[in-house]
């Protein structure tokens, strides 16, 4: 079941970027905290659970020692940590790490650009939090980064570079549900549509990695041991994290999927696409011989704007669409 609640209006447009909401859900308060960047800017609002109070503000990047900075943001993400929380935004020149209100920039990471060939766009892309300390950041190169994070401060340190995607990165997800003995609790896809599963720890360990089969993978999540990724030929594809195999296969969109997210508590999966339409999608295991099962529960059109993000955090699910709203829905 799921019903929709109030939107929520941002202050401004939102870019056309993969996975562009984030969501951050404080303990204890009945408050939800929402970001997506435009340009050099992200926008943030705060909302109450009634939906009657909100509040915004907009942040203003900012790199190295400029006070503001001019390049194109990619991404914003909160990553919750056990002993803190940062948000994290990449971009054309680097990655930064803030407080969680935006406040104080604790951390500053400039890409290299001489890893690069000559001529080809240069970004980072892809943030998600992992093994409890580690904050994982995608590359245009097709590296990902591995910060180590302190319990405080700022005494931030690359702990590692993974260097299995010969692609830029679109994605970075973390395990969502409980993931099985052997499964890994990361996965990271690239725009070629390849995907790697990695074991967290002191050293990532790669545990499978599923080749592209021509289609980029936008957005990828991962659940109980189950890759689920959206392809910009609108279809999702469920694999075992453990070995790779594919599980299902889903005509599920007919233009570009922009994101995909799921709540771990119930395994309903929710997509946006380039062709206007949000579903929601409920996924099981059976009993009996331990298949991936996915079904259709909902599909709903968003009039006159195309989806292009979204974003469940436990069992709500809020997406955002191209008229500069966050539509909001519970799920159970």
């Amino acid at each position: 079941m799921y019903r929709k609640e109030k939107s929520i209006q941002l202050k401004s447009s939102s870019a056309a970027l993969y996975n562009n909401l984030s969501v951050l859900r404080l303990p204890g308060r009945q408050l939800a905290c929402f970001s997506a960047v435009h340009g050099p800017s992200v926008n943030v609002v705060s909302a109450a659970a009634d939906g009657l109070g909100f509040s915004h503000r907009q942040l203003q990047a900012k790199e190295g020692g400029m006070a503001v900075s001019t390049s194109i943001l990619t991404q914003a993400a909160w990553c919750v940590l056990p002993s803190r929380v940062l948000l994290v935004l990449t971009s054309q020149k680097g990655i930064q790490m803030y407080e969680s209100d935006g406040s104080i920039m604790v951390y500053w990471h400039a890409l290299d650009v001489t890893e690069h060939p000559p001529g080809q766009a240069v970004f980072a892309r892809g943030i998600a939090a992992a093994g409890g300390r580690f904050i994982c950041v995608g590359t245009s190169s097709g590296v990902v980064l591995v910060f180590d994070i302190p319990p405080k401060g700022t005494n931030i340190t690359v702990s590692e570079v993974l260097e299995q995607h010969r692609d830029a990165i679109t994605d970075i997800a973390a395990e969502l549900g409980q993931a099985p003995d052997g499964a890994g609790d990361l996965v990271t896809a690239d725009d070629a549509g390849t995907l790697c599963v990695w074991s967290a720890g002191e050293e990532f360990t790669l545990v499978s990695k599923i080749p592209a089969f021509g289609c980029t993978c936008s957005s990828v999540k991962l659940w109980n041991g189950v890759v689920a990724a959206g392809y910009g030929n609108g279809q999702i594809r469920l694999y075992e994290a453990a070995t790779g195999l594919l599980r299902a296969e889903v005509n599920a969109h007919a233009r570009w999927i922009y994101a995909l997210d799921l709540a771990p508590e119930t395994g309903k999966l929710l997509s946006g696409a380039e062709d206007s339409f949000v579903h929601v999608w409920k996924l099981s295991r059976s009993l009996d011989t331990e298949d991936v099962e996915v079904s259709l529960r909902s599909s709903s059109p968003q009039r006159g704007a195309y989806c292009k993000y979204t974003a469940l955090q436990a069992v709500t699910a809020p997406w955002g669409c191209g008229t500069g709203a966050a539509l909001s829905c519970s799920l159970w």
